[in-house]
């Protein structure tokens, strides 16, 4: 039987994704600094604050953030657990739909205000179209998540971001995929004066052919792209219902299997 597993896009099985929340104005210089290296995130905004200093301005969010993620951080930026019950689900919702209306596409991510959560959150946002939310608890460790609405970063990029960056690099790990996730706010680059961490980190991590760059809802994405694909019980051929591309390895070399393509994986 074929042994298959899931890669990420190119056959690729590392992969690096950032995520800032707030949006505040200080995402100007970082998304510039992304952008000149290639680096790719989501940006958590909360919309009832957009255009008050010194959060950005609703007009400049679907350019600003062109090429990168809009996803929710709420309207207000309330503790969610000290909430009732219809007022999680609004700060969600409406956040969810003045987000949409600015960026023009399907906002289903999530960034936990605080990093509070509790079962009733995570069942707003379940019931809400949230497809995955972050919490701030870092892992320093490289592996996906079991579950996206608890989905726990790599670190914070004040918590030995170059140490951890370094050894995602020398990574070699075949059994298992490799996501390293760094998560922060603009704003906090500005106040402790550590703007240069985040341009060597991003030299750094740039021009890797090993390396998918993605925004956090493309790896949910591919994710449960991959868990729809229908397979032989021998593994001898697969067929993929979604319209996106999905890549696997099979007896250790990449196969992309097209949207909507079945295609034979014998040897």
């Amino acid at each position: 039987m074929n042994r298959v597993y899931m890669c990420f896009p190119g056959g690729k099985r590392k992969c690096l994704t950032l995520s800032y929340d707030d949006g505040q104005v200080f995402d100007r210089r970082l998304v510039e600094i992304m952008n000149r290296h290639g680096i790719r995130g989501t940006f958590n905004l909360i919309s009832g604050r957009l255009g008050k200093e010194p959060h950005v301005g609703a007009g400049e969010v679907k350019t600003l953030y062109a090429g990168h993620e809009v996803a929710s951080h709420t309207l207000t930026h309330p503790n969610l657990i000290q909430c009732p019950g219809p007022a999680v689900l609004e700060e969600i919702t409406a956040d969810r739909r003045n987000l949409e209306a600015l960026a023009g596409y399907a906002v289903r991510g999530f960034a936990y205000p605080y990093g509070t959560y509790n079962d009733e959150v995570v069942s707003a946002l379940r019931g809400a179209g949230i497809a995955y939310a972050r919490t701030v608890e870092s892992t320093h460790q490289y592996f996906m998540p079991r579950d996206f609405l608890h989905w726990q970063p790599t670190c914070h990029h004040d918590d030995h971001l170059l140490e951890l960056g370094q050894r995602f690099l020398d990574r070699q790990e075949r059994a298992h995929l490799s996501l390293m996730y760094v998560w922060g706010h603009s704003f906090e680059f500005d106040r402790n004066g550590n703007w240069q961490l985040m341009e060597d980190f991003c030299r750094m991590m740039a021009g890797h052919e090993d390396i998918w760059y993605a925004a956090n809802i493309e790896i949910v994405d591919a994710v449960e792209a991959f868990r729809r694909l229908r397979f032989s019980q021998d593994n001898s051929f697969v067929m993929n219902p979604s319209a996106q591309p999905v890549w696997i390895e099979v007896n250790g070399a990449p196969v992309e299997i097209p949207g909507g393509a079945q295609i034979n994986l014998q040897e």
